[in-house]
C-alpha cells in the first residue's frame, strides 16, 4: 500500500481553486520531489496531506489514515520541516529537541540518548549547548532535520529544506535526506524549486501547475521522447568498417559520426552490443552514454506545452 494515496484532491478558497483533481501516489522508502512555481498549489497540497486544511473534494490517506478523520494518527507518523523552521532562540539546540520530545510524549530519560544521536547525525554535537539564536541558516535547517526525526516518523515532508544555504551545506543536507531513507526506511516528499538538487536525490518527481500535477514519474520517464533511444559514444581508432558494423546492428536506426564522436538513434537499448562491436574491432571505447534531459529541461518543456 502506498504511503501517500490521493485521489481527485481539490481545495478552493473563496471560490478560487488552489488545487484541482490532484492524484498522487508515493511508495514506501521513496524520495518524491514536488515541483512547481509559486502559486502552483504545492503548499496547499502539503497542508492537506498534513491534515492542516480540509479538502473541498477528493480523498487522501497517509500511512493508511485519513488526515481529516484521524489527524492525530497522521501527525504521529508524519514529520514536517517547513521552509522557515521555528525554534526558541534563547534555548540551546539540545533544549529545543528535549522540548519537542516532551510534546511528543517522550520522557526525558528516554529522549536523552536519542537527542545525542540526532545531534551527531546532523553534525551539531559541538554546538548542542549553544543558543539557537547563534546558529546560521544551514545549522537551523540541520537542527530542523533532527527535530523531524525525534519521533521516528514513517513519512517526512521537507519544504524547501536547502533554501538560503550555501552549496556545500546544501550537498550535506541532501546527503542527509538520502541517509534518512536508506538507514531509517523513511519515505520523503521534497518540495523545492531547486531542480538540480531534486534531480540529485529524488526517485520520482511530480510537476505541479495551476493546482494540478501535469507530469509524474522518474526523470527518464519524463524526459522520454517519441524518437526512441539515443546513444553517444567516443571511440579512438574509429574506421569506416567499424561505423558500418555499428550501423548494421539490430536496433540501430541511424548513425552520425563526427571525428571520434558517434551518435546513434536506436529502437531499443543496444549499449552492450555497441561496446562489444568496438572492442572486437580493436578500437578503444572512451565514452558510452545515454544522454537524457536535465530536470530543468523537462520542467520547461511541460510548461511550454
Amino acid at each position: 500500500m502506498p504511503v501517500v494515496e490521493a485521489q481527485g484532491l481539490a481545495k478552493s478558497y473563496n471560490g478560487f481553486p488552489a488545487v484541482r483533481d490532484l492524484t498522487l501516489d508515493i511508495e514506501e522508502r521513496e524520495i518524491f520531489g514536488l515541483l512547481g512555481p509559486n502559486g502552483s498549489g504545492k503548499t496547499t497540497t502539503i497542508l492537506m496531506l498534513l491534515g492542516l486544511t480540509e479538502p473541498s473534494a477528493g480523498s487522501v490517506e497517509i500511512c493508511g489514515h485519513d488526515p481529516v478523520r484521524d489527524p492525530i494518527s497522521v501527525k504521529r507518523r508524519v514529520g514536517y520541516l517547513p521552509e522557515n523552521v521555528g525554534f526558541y532562540d534563547d534555548l540551546t539546540a539540545r533544549e529545543n529537541l528535549r522540548f519537542v520530545a516532551r510534546l511528543n510524549g517522550i520522557r526525558d530519560r528516554d529522549s536523552k540518548r536519542k537527542i545525542d544521536e540526532l545531534l551527531s547525525l546532523v553534525g551539531l554535537e559541538e554546538a548542542a549547548d549553544r543558543p539557537v539564536r547563534t546558529f546560521s541558516r544551514g545549522m537551523r535547517q540541520r537542527l530542523g532535520i533532527a527535530d523531524v526525526l525525534i519521533k521516528d516518523p514513517e513519512f517526512v515532508i521537507l519544504d524547501e529544506p536547502t533554501s538560503g544555504i550555501d552549496p556545500e551545506g546544501a550537498i550535506k543536507l541532501l546527503d542527509m535526506i538520502v541517509e534518512m531513507r536508506n538507514s531509517r526506511g523513511m519515505t520523503v516528499m521534497l518540495s523545492s524549486h531547486l531542480l538540480h538538487q531534486v534531480q540529485r536525490v529524488c526517485d520520482r518527481v511530480g510537476i505541479m501547475h495551476r493546482g494540478g500535477i501535469v507530469a509524474q514519474g522518474t526523470i527518464d520517464e519524463l524526459g522520454g521522447t517519441d524518437e526512441g533511444e539515443k546513444l553517444e559514444l567516443r571511440v579512438r581508432g574509429i574506421t569506416p568498417l567499424l561505423l558500418e558494423r555499428l550501423r548494421s546492428l539490430d536496433g540501430v536506426s541511424d548513425l552520425q559520426a563526427d571525428g571520434e564522436r558517434v551518435r546513434l538513434s536506436c529502437t531499443r537499448d543496444v549499449r552492450a552490443q555497441v561496446a562489444r562491436a568496438v572492442v572486437e574491432h580493436g578500437a578503444e571505447l572512451l565514452e558510452l552514454r545515454r544522454p537524457g534531459l536535465a530536470l530543468e529541461d523537462i520542467y520547461l518543456r511541460y510548461f511550454q506545452e
